[in-house]
């Protein structure tokens, strides 16, 4: 057996599978995000550590859980865990969809350095400008930190003892050299850090070390079960759907957005705002665009108008040629095209007609027009996809799915029932760092979404409303 670990933003789940990937359990525990001002986003790593526990006891308590033979680990990357010497948290953790750190990312990035190893802009939620910010607000804390870790490698820290991270997350903190897949020493320096507070590093397949006693004996497992390097959640989701080679690619429909594209070589463009990273398999890379709110947004208006996303996404009926009101999805700024930490969201087009279902609608829209900036802005690298294959909670609303293949102009499709997303891809990597190999191959799928062929003109036209849009509120915040 194996399992995989994903630790996200609002939960974390473990699945169970056997040899043969068969599915054979999952438990989930729920996680809660602090904003204690305008642009942070907070948690508690004790929180991640209970819903590990709770995640793990409900496997246990349903299983006999002796055949485990390695545990995989999958999570929200860029966040900034700081620990003292003794291992101790100093402070809650900085998310990645914190933006306190854009004048930090800003002046970082604005020293050659940085673009040129790590091949990215740095973005206000990637780590590095996050200790800047440390150093300069809570000098106090600063000083007194020996290690950060990501999120899913304070995890790991728990579970094994070890300080360890893996290529696909460490290259979300600006501190990589993404094309050599080593710590940079200049970045470090650039930005007060030191090779020593930097955990070692392994690829994806790699054993990291060895489930603590301990934990083995709680959960009724052997003493020889070994936690893989495991994924950043989209490189792990990635491995999950089998996007492995050139050409292969998936749309991410989660808390945050992705548009994700396999590649065989690192292909740094950072002036289109797309993210360069390495896979999770050694000598593979990949693109990808991120937005940070996707059914972030949608929750954020079923919480205003008291109906649950479902309801909401059910009055909708068929997908109709976009109506006057547009939605702009930048609740928290955004990152790919645009890196604007000061953006924010807006409705236009509002008028004494506009309802709940219009609304609902335009903002279903809005996150489907930001993939299609992502798909524009991956093609300025020259790279190209034929089709995707749709992951994450928000792929249940078939409407948003066919919104959003529609203004892509591309198919996209659904994996047979089943949870293919970032735990699976985690529990993919613990199978390789036990058997040294086995099946990526991309499951099976159930529906292929179609582009609808009588709205790609309307689509397009709403795309370049939604653009001007931009361009108007940015000089508004300007």
């Amino acid at each position: 057996m194996y399992i995989g670990l994903d630790l996200g933003t609002s939960g974390l789940k473990a699945v169970l599978f056997d040899a043969g990937q068969q599915p054979l359990a999952e438990a989930t525990a729920p996680l809660t995000v602090a904003r204690p001002h305008d642009g942070w986003s907070e948690q508690d790593p004790a929180d991640w550590i209970a819903a590990c526990e709770t995640a793990m006891a409900a496997l246990a308590e349903g299983h006999d859980l002796s055949a485990v033979r390695a545990l995989g680990l999958s999570g929200q990357m860029h966040g900034a865990t700081l620990l003292d010497a003794a291992d101790k948290v100093l402070r809650p953790c900085i998310l990645w969809n914190d933006t306190r750190a854009a004048a930090e990312a800003a002046e970082l990035d604005a020293l050659p350095a940085f673009r040129a190893r790590t091949g990215n802009i740095v973005f206000p939620g990637f780590t590095a400008p996050k200790l800047v910010w440390v150093a300069r607000h809570e000098p106090a804390i600063f000083a007194r930190t020996a290690k950060v870790l990501l999120p899913k490698d304070y995890l790991r820290l728990w579970l094994t003892g070890e300080a360890v991270s893996e290529m696909s997350d460490a290259a979300g903190t600006a501190w990589l050299d993404v094309g050599a897949r080593d710590w940079s020493e200049p970045l470090l320096t650039a930005s007060g850090m030191t090779r020593e507070q930097m955990p070692r590093l392994v690829e994806g397949a790699e054993n990291s070390g060895a489930l603590r006693g301990e934990l083995a004996r709680k959960w009724g497992m052997k003493a020889t079960v070994g936690v893989a390097g495991g994924a950043g959640d989209n490189a792990a989701a990635a491995i999950g759907v089998g996007a492995v080679a050139a050409g292969q690619g998936f749309v991410s429909l989660g808390t945050s957005g992705v548009l994700f594209a396999a590649t065989d070589s690192f292909c740094p463009a950072p002036e289109t705002a797309v993210h360069s990273f390495c896979h999770a398999l050694p000598g593979t890379w990949h693109q990808m665009g991120v937005i940070l709110a996707a059914t972030d947004a949608l929750n954020w208006l079923s919480g205003i108008t008291g109906r649950s996303p479902a309801q909401m996404t059910a009055e909708l009926g068929d997908l109709t040629v976009p109506g006057p009101v547009t939605f702009l999805p930048y609740l928290g700024g955004e990152r790919t095209p645009h890196n604007d930490a000061r953006i924010r969201g807006a409705f236009l087009g509002l008028d004494h007609a506009t309802g709940s279902g219009d609304m609902t609608s335009a903002v279903l829209n809005g996150v489907a027009f930001a993939f299609r900036d992502n798909l524009d802005a991956l093609a300025a690298t020259g790279t190209t996809l034929s089709d995707l294959i749709g992951v994450g909670g928000g792929t249940g609303s078939i409407y948003w799915v066919r919104a959003i293949a529609t203004a892509l102009n591309l198919p996209i499709g659904l994996p047979d029932a089943g949870d293919y997303g970032a735990a699976f891809g985690a529990a993919r990597l613990a199978m390789l760092s036990d058997q040294g190999e086995t099946d990526l191959s991309p499951p099976r799928i159930a529906r292929m979404i179609a582009p609808d062929p009588a709205l790609t003109d309307a689509y397009a036209d709403a795309q370049n409303r939604y653009r001007a849009a931009y361009s108007a509120l940015r000089g508004d915040a300007s």
